[in-house]
């Protein structure tokens, strides 16, 4: 379905879910990489991603529960979804590509998340990674959500 500026907004929006679920899983992953290679529980980052609702505190919470977890969890699935959205839109109308630019460009888009993450967004709604996580650690985590916008958009090119 076309609609403003003769967009498939409907085929942005299903190419977004795939290129953002496997960015999530990505983010997520590198998250739990970077906290244990920084000695804390692998769980601890996202965790502290639900410090929107539960305040700082959540990022001291180490183990799995649906309060701190699946709201972490929902809340970073859902931002990828909205990058993940923009890559996609980004994306329309340009010639197929290789994994090399397509990472390449992945990797601009988690730098413009980053970005406006840490930079315009207010506290509270950050990823609350940096509670956390070194600027490396949370470097890492940016790579995994490049690493899965790269992977999704690359797996659904063709349908662009």
């Amino acid at each position: 379905m076309e609609g403003v500026m003769g967009m498939d907004w409907s085929g942005i929006v299903r190419r977004a879910v795939v290129s953002g679920s496997l960015a999530s899983a990505g983010s997520t992953a590198a998250l739990a990489v970077a906290a244990r290679a920084e000695g804390k529980a692998a769980l601890r980052p996202i965790n502290a991603t639900s410090h929107w609702l539960h305040g700082d505190g959540a990022a001291r919470h180490a183990a799995f529960d649906g309060a701190h977890t699946g709201v972490g969890y929902a809340t970073n699935h859902a931002a990828c979804l909205f990058w993940a959205f923009f890559f996609e839109m980004w994306l329309v109308g340009r010639r197929r590509r290789g994994a090399s630019a397509m990472l390449r460009d992945a990797v601009v888009m988690s730098a413009v998340a980053a970005a406006v993450d840490y930079g315009p967004t207010p506290k509270r709604f950050t990823p609350g990674w940096e509670l956390v996580l070194s600027r490396k650690g949370m470097a890492v985590a940016y790579g995994g959500l490049a690493l899965g916008l790269a992977a999704g958009a690359l797996l659904t090119q063709s349908r662009r």
